[in-house]
């Protein structure tokens, strides 16, 4: 006889292999891999002693927002390297807000982290190597001052 658990039986845990990048200066693409969707806050810690006894007490500090690393196949666009290149050149306006999107099987969107004033703080492409036939990968990290999980 086969092992059952109680109540209804329901899928609600998320798959990472369904997903979008959406960036509001325009820049599109096909990724296969994002990664850093990342809070970390420091702790600070605050010992009180009353000369026999001690006591250490936590307390949240700063918060940063981890790097957003975006990895897709290389291709002729160049809006990423375009991009990095006018911070380099000195351009005023570079930065963007954007969001990662996570989809259920029938399209459905069911997860999204928005982040905000993006910027590219490193592009790099794969290493060329003549013995292999693997696709090139352009890598792009994403500097980023807020991310906020929405669903």
């Amino acid at each position: 006889m086969p092992i059952t658990s109680p109540g209804l039986l329901e899928d609600v845990e998320f798959v990472g292999s369904w997903f979008n990048v959406e960036l509001s200066n325009g820049i599109k693409g096909l990724f296969k891999e994002v990664s850093g969707l990342a809070i970390d806050t420091t702790v600070v810690e605050i010992t009180d002693s009353n000369g026999t006894d001690s006591q250490t007490r936590k307390r949240p500090g700063q918060t940063n927002y981890g790097d957003i690393v975006l990895k897709r196949t290389l291709s002729p666009d160049k809006s990423f390297w375009d991009w990095a290149k006018s911070i380099r050149d000195g351009k005023k306006t570079y930065r963007t807000d954007g969001s990662i999107v996570l989809f259920d099987i029938t399209g459905k969107e069911i997860g999204r982290w928005n982040f905000t004033n993006a910027w590219p703080s490193k592009w790099s492409a794969s290493d060329l190597d003549v013995g292999s036939d693997d696709p090139m990968i352009e890598e792009v990290t994403l500097a980023v001052e807020l991310l906020q999980r929405k669903s």
